[in-house]
């Protein structure tokens, strides 16, 4: 089950598939990490990556 609360603690993370290392963009409360994420251009969104305690989902898929 996703921590989907407002104040989960969640990493935000930028991944490409040409560079295997994820490079942290944020780590704090989920509703923070979610409203840093809308806020980048497309772009950046389809790279997009969030960890909860239990789970790592698409940014994408948190969007819609």
């Amino acid at each position: 089950m996703r921590s989907t609360f407002a104040s989960a603690t969640v990493r935000l993370y930028w991944l490409d598939e040409s560079d295997p290392v994820a490079q942290t963009l944020f780590y704090g409360p989920l509703a923070d990490a979610m409203a840093m994420a809308a806020a980048q251009p497309q772009e950046v969104q389809a790279h997009l990556w969030i960890a909860t305690d239990n789970d790592v989902a698409h940014w994408l898929d948190l969007a819609e």
